[in-house]
């Protein structure tokens, strides 16, 4: 589809958006069309039937179109192309010193330097409103009065402000692992830190009761106490895995993004064993192909349309001064990730964006599901986007520590809320908790 650059300037540029599609199973039964978006900022969204194929009941398959969509500024959607980036990932801590956070400073700079030289009045249009407006485009495109929406992670942020900006256009709206609006985007990496902590200590004791496998210690403080000085020994040597330095900047990351799954703990153990493994020794070869693929995205990889969205959307702080000192009193409660949480980003460098956040307050039908263990998007955002949408209700995924709660195989509870939803559009009559299958490994 041909979408305006700027919907202030209708009569100006253009862009194109990607969009997928595929019909319902029953034609007799089709009642409209399911949109999803796997989350990110900067997640590509066509493979729709990836995402939800094995989760969706037959009766929800045979009733909805399933349409994916790159949203503007990704994959088909006119990706720009590479910036340039010395490092594939604009999130990373600021080390355990000064130095480390003045490095991050100068880098961050010039990253957001990169992207913004070449075409600055296409990029600051990559926004989450405007992706909103090109989803109600899809709509009438497809001549569909309503749409129904499944948004996980970013996603749901999308979601939230779709049924703001549209609350007429809503029909089923399923919003997976939410985010406060009001955190975006700054506030919410802010609140990664004690969570990521949380989700630490939570793995700990599971890599305890395992000693005899990993070897990372025997009690839970044993294992936290290793991960902890891993790091230190990461910054006096960084750990070189074919070809890349993990230093302080970088395991604390690789971190973050594998504790938000409880599912794969023994990936983690395996990561953090191979990588104590290497810790003061001369360059290594990855022994698991999980670290292989981490290390080659962190190296050859760059994920600046995460940048181009989330700072186009969100105004960051432009003291460095305040980054410094955050960084500096998280680091007793956060010893971990407290430095990655409060680190500077390119958006510190990007331009204003090209329009106030939305403030989401509504009372749009929807249906929140929330784990209370989800580091990634922690559970007080849940709780937060479910006040903020008056004719909400939430389903509570308790005591799991996992990021996207509609999954094969992790909640019968979970995914029968969603589907029933989807399929007679019953929303529980009250908030509901579920919980984990017992066979769930």
């Amino acid at each position: 589809m041909v979408v305006p650059v700027d919907y202030g300037k209708l009569d100006g540029r253009t862009t194109t958006v990607a969009i997928s599609r595929v019909r319902a199973g029953d034609p007799e039964r089709r009642r409209g069309v399911l949109l999803s978006n796997p989350g990110g900022p900067g997640a590509e969204g066509l493979d729709s039937l990836d995402l939800l194929g094995d989760v969706l009941s037959p009766e929800v398959l045979a009733g909805y179109d399933l349409i994916g969509m790159d949203p503007r500024g990704v994959g088909r959607s006119g990706r720009t192309g590479r910036c340039g980036w010395p490092v594939g990932e604009m999130i990373r801590s600021a080390g355990v010193d000064l130095l480390g956070f003045a490095h991050d400073t100068v880098q961050s700079a010039g990253m957001a330097a990169s992207c913004l030289v070449r075409d600055p009045e296409l990029l600051r249009q990559f926004t989450t409103r405007n992706t909103a407006r090109d989803m109600d485009i899809v709509r009438s495109a497809l001549r569909e009065e309503k749409i129904s929406y499944y948004g996980t992670s970013y996603g749901t942020y999308l979601g939230a402000v779709y049924t703001q900006m549209f609350p007429e256009r809503g029909d089923r709206i399923v919003l997976d692992s939410a985010i406060d609006p009001d955190r975006y985007w700054e506030g919410l990496v802010q609140d990664w830190g004690p969570a990521d902590e949380i989700a630490l200590d939570d793995w700990a004791g599971w890599a305890a009761a395992r000693d005899d496998t990993y070897r990372l210690g025997a009690t839970p403080r044993q294992v936290r106490a290793g991960v902890e000085e891993l790091v230190r020994a990461a910054a006096r040597q960084p750990i070189v895995v074919d070809g890349f330095a993990v230093d302080d900047h970088w395991l604390p990351f690789i971190l973050h993004g594998m504790l938000m799954n409880y599912r794969i703990n023994a990936a983690v153990a395996e990561t953090v064993r191979e990588l104590a493994d290497a810790a003061g020794g001369p360059p290594t070869r990855s022994r698991s192909p999980r670290l292989a693929a981490i290390v080659a995205a962190l190296r050859d990889g760059e994920n600046s349309t995460l940048a181009q969205i989330a700072c186009g959307d969100s105004a960051a702080m432009t003291d460095l001064g305040s980054y410094w000192r955050n960084i500096e009193d998280s680091r007793v409660t956060q010893p971990v990730f407290g430095a990655l949480a409060s680190n500077v980003e390119p958006c510190a460098f990007w331009p204003r964006p090209v329009e106030a956040p939305t403030v989401v307050r509504n009372s749009v039908p929807a249906l929140i599901v929330q784990a209370t263990g989800d580091p990634r998007t922690p559970y007080a955002h849940g709780l937060r986007l479910h006040q903020d949408m008056a004719g909400s209700r939430m389903v509570t995924l308790q005591d799991v520590r996992i990021h996207m709660t509609f999954r094969p195989g992790l909640s019968a509870c979970v995914n029968e809320a969603i589907n029933t939803y989807f399929d007679a559009g019953t929303l529980p009559e009250s908030d509901t908790t579920c919980h984990a299958d017992p066979s769930t490994p």
